[in-house]
């Protein structure tokens, strides 16, 4: 088969791979359902706000489980299992009873947000594998529409709840998960291993390839998913809550509202740029360079108001918005390209974590001044965990010389 033939293979892989991740990416938007949640089944807030918690940590477990199964039935059936799944999550929740209101904790949290995981770690393999000399880049372009799809769904689901009320909303969602499922999985194929767009990959291949198992005990994998943990930690406090927290800062319905779209810019930016400069600085730099702004941004959301808020929120979204480029990368990186989407839902478990224990236990703190100090404490334990990792690396590189 012709070079050709391969890279339009290869490009078709890497254009419905991003559309489909637009869609998955509803795993940023439930501070858009919060309200409306806690008022249609008299939910209190906080625990309305911990269904996103369950999603983040459940979409970890579908990471995990996407970059096992992927080479085992290929890209194109995990795709499909994802998406199914998340239109399953969708459509249970359209059906809650009125005095059952957690059960969202399992059909949008858990259902919901494994189905996204298995999906979008497919999709990333995939394009990975279609271009091993360009990770960064082709991973920058997927998980960027990953993170644009909070622009397009955000103000299409308020929307939505205005006109058709909550349940048909979800309905609604249900409906439009399966169809771009359905149109879209069949497309995206890991390339043959014989084909010419795989044959890059053989430099890759020629470092040692580290199964799960063996990359779990190296002192690097630690340095890298305990990064991760803390370098989430902020924006997983701020998202769940951004309209609310807004309206608290001096913003009113509209703007607050506005506020998670533009996050979603942010974010879909960070996805984007921070990969790709990676490629070029390195993924340590590029991670160093992101827990620290993110350290200085918790700092100064201990007292910004109106449009400071704003613009610092839009900033803790870039840099969020840039971890996943970078850290499934790493996973290349340190452990190799076979095993690569495994190894990335390994160290996706620092994400479970944060997502699922810093808000509860962030939350416990009341002062809101002693939250985002801790947070940015947290900081300064994540830049100390990549100045280790550097060390590492150079300790390996001087060993291999």
């Amino acid at each position: 088969m012709s070079a050709i033939t391969e890279n339009k293979k290869g490009l078709t892989v890497l254009v419905t791979g991003s559309i489909m991740q637009m869609f998955l990416g509803i795993l940023y938007i439930w501070s858009v359902f919060v309200s409306p949640v806690s008022e249609v089944y008299n939910w209190q807030i906080d625990g309305v706000k911990l269904t996103s918690s369950f999603m983040l940590c459940f979409f970890v477990f579908g990471i995990l489980a996407g970059g096992k199964l992927h080479l085992k039935i290929g890209s194109d059936k995990v795709v499909l299992i994802g998406g199914l799944t998340l239109a399953t999550g969708m459509l249970a929740t359209a059906f809650l009873p009125q005095n059952t209101a957690w059960l969202m904790y399992i059909t949008y949290g858990i259902l919901g947000g494994f189905g996204v995981g298995s999906g979008y770690n497919a999709i990333i393999c995939a394009v990975q594998k279609w271009y091993p000399q360009k990770r960064g880049f082709v991973t920058g372009i997927v998980v960027c529409c990953f993170g644009f799809s909070t622009v397009i769904f955000a103000p299409l689901i308020r929307f939505l709840i205005n006109q058709f009320e909550l349940r048909n909303t979800f309905l609604i969602l249900a409906a439009v998960f399966f169809t771009a499922t359905m149109a879209l999985f069949r497309f995206i194929r890991l390339p043959d291993e014989s084909s010419p767009a795989a044959s890059p990959s053989a430099a890759l291949l020629a470092k040692r390839q580290y199964t799960v198992t063996e990359a779990i005990k190296t002192k690097e994998f630690y340095f890298i998913t305990l990064s991760l943990m803390i370098a989430t930690a902020t924006f997983f406090i701020l998202n769940p809550s951004l309209i609310t927290d807004g309206i608290a800062r001096g913003l009113n319905i509209e703007i607050a509202t506005l506020l998670v779209m533009l996050t979603g810019v942010a974010n879909a930016a960070g996805r984007l740029v921070i990969p790709i400069v990676s490629d070029k600085i390195g993924r340590e730099m590029a991670s160093f360079s992101v827990i620290l702004v993110t350290a200085i941004c918790a700092l100064l959301l201990c007292f910004v108001q109106g449009f400071a808020f704003i613009a610092v929120v839009l900033l803790v979204a870039f840099c969020f918005g840039g971890l996943p480029g970078l850290y499934s990368v790493y996973a290349s990186d340190y452990f190799g390209i076979k095993y690569a989407g495994a190894n990335y839902g390994a160290i996706m478990m620092g994400f479970a974590v944060s997502a699922l224990t810093f808000p509860m236990l962030i939350g416990l703190i009341n002062n809101e001044t002693m939250k985002f100090i801790t947070l940015a404490g947290m900081g300064l334990v994540g830049l100390l965990l990549i100045i280790l990792l550097m060390k590492s690396k150079k300790k390996r590189e001087q060993a291999s010389a």
